[in-house]
């Protein structure tokens, strides 16, 4: 693909990739392979890591309110704000913490596909 230099050029390059006349396709890119593979990943991550926070919504909302419903003092210092914000806190923690986990191991397995089978058996 050709490198535009000014507007006009980057939006000529733009027509012909859109009209199909241009002599690459996003297939046939040097690195369609790795965007493919990162873009794959990524959307795994989104996926577990949403998983993971609505099984933490869950499984802090309940302990959280029936405290503060039943302890003395979460009683007395615990309004729905601060209810909220503890679940919301354990909820986002999770999503971050498995979707960086997952694209992680993602990433490391394929990197070591991409080494062969003398290289990875360290």
């Amino acid at each position: 693909m050709a490198t535009a230099i000014n507007a006009q050029e980057w939006w000529a390059v733009r027509r012909q990739a859109m009209a199909g006349t241009s002599k690459t396709s996003p297939l046939n890119t040097p690195n369609a392979i790795a965007q493919c593979r990162a873009k794959q990943c990524s959307h795994d991550g989104v996926k577990a890591g949403a998983k993971a926070a609505a099984i933490a919504f869950v499984a802090s909302a309940i302990p959280v309110v029936m405290g503060a419903r039943a302890i003395p003092w979460a009683r007395a210092n615990l309004n729905y704000v601060a209810q909220a914000h503890i679940i919301s806190l354990v909820s986002g923690a999770t999503y971050f913490i498995v979707a960086d986990k997952t694209i992680l191991a993602s990433a490391r397995k394929n990197s070591f596909e991409k080494l062969g089978p003398m290289e990875a058996s360290f």
